[in-house]
């Protein structure tokens, strides 16, 4: 279990899971906010760049605003002796960008890698849809499983209950310990 404040990373494709495994995790520790990155994104209500692929440089730099922001947060409830669950979509290049905006530790990472079947059956049972014509499950996971290093721990939830990818997320802490 986690002893003290920490900041808690859980990235993966989108509908892997990340929103509702981290707000169930959020809710069984004992302090513990539940911060979705993609919340600073939607503040924006004016000027909103598209994430359609390729990515803008205005794009790119709200992308990057919306990370510093999320580490930002996560830190400060982490100063205040609340432990921040932080989700959001962090492949490639941002995943360690992102770890090293996060100043504080103990920082955890985990990665949330599903199989591809999975993820297309969640995202059409699904109210929102992340992917489209410009974006497949396919073509995510390989950015996630080729370009994204391999920090922290993952886990292939495809056959897991929410319960239990939390159980396996507390019981081996030590494997996604980022230092």
């Amino acid at each position: 279990m986690l002893e003290e404040p920490s900041v808690v990373l859980i990235t993966g494709l989108m509908a892997s899971g990340k929103s509702t495994v981290a707000d169930a995790l959020a809710r069984r520790l004992n302090r513990a906010a539940h911060v979705r990155g993609d919340m600073f994104r939607r503040m924006i209500v004016s000027g909103q760049a598209a994430m359609s692929s390729p990515l803008s440089s205005e794009a790119l730099a709200q992308l990057h605003l919306r990370q510093r922001l999320a580490a930002g947060t996560a830190v400060e409830y982490a100063r205040a002796g609340i432990t921040a669950v932080v989700q959001d979509l962090y492949l490639g290049g941002d995943l360690p960008r992102m770890i090293s905006m996060v100043q504080h530790r103990p920082l955890y990472l985990f990665v949330l890698a599903p199989q591809v079947g999975v993820v297309e059956v969640r995202e059409l049972a699904r109210e929102k849809s992340g992917y489209g014509a410009e974006w497949s499950v396919a073509a995510f996971d390989r950015h996630l499983r080729e370009e994204t290093p391999r920090l922290g721990l993952w886990l292939d939830t495809s056959d897991l209950t929410v319960e239990q990818t939390i159980d396996g997320m507390l019981e081996n802490l030590s494997e996604a310990w980022i230092d």
